[in-house]
């Protein structure tokens, strides 16, 4: 990676996004997220029509997480598979995993509710380092 780009920044944006989708799916970890996080069926029955915004705006999150993921790329020279799997965890151990912690720590949130969401910010973390990088080639 020696510059950001458009395309892989949106292809990296996209797996997320895909990734949020699969994970958060019923039969993945969305029921057991729902009884977490204290949603009935009937509120999330409500929300589907918001749906096409949200999606619109995760992209968006997603992408300008990866564009700044894309700068400590190339600032620490990432240039193997090996390194965006390291890009992607040291970014998630030092801005995700620690931030989110404090829904546990000051809002009494669930361990578990944190385990899926943080576990989930991993996995798409590793994924879009991984995607910009293959991208980027």
């Amino acid at each position: 990676m020696i510059e950001v780009t458009f395309l892989p920044v949106l292809f990296a944006g996209i797996t997320s996004v895909v990734i949020g989708f699969v994970w958060y799916h019923p039969k993945v970890f969305g029921s057991m997220w729902m009884q977490l996080a204290n949603l009935t069926p009937e509120s999330v029955e409500k929300g589907k029509r918001l749906m096409p915004i949200m999606a619109f705006f995760g992209l968006l999150a997603s992408m300008l997480t990866a564009y700044v993921m894309n700068y400590f790329a190339i600032a620490w020279v990432v240039y193997d598979v090996i390194g965006a799997i390291e890009l992607g965890f040291w970014c998630w151990a030092g801005f995700v995993a620690t931030t989110m912690l404090g829904t546990v720590l000051w809002e009494q949130k669930s361990f578990k509710l944190y385990l899926i969401n943080a576990s989930y910010s991993l996995v798409s973390f590793i994924a879009m380092a991984i995607v910009l990088l293959l991208a980027s080639v």
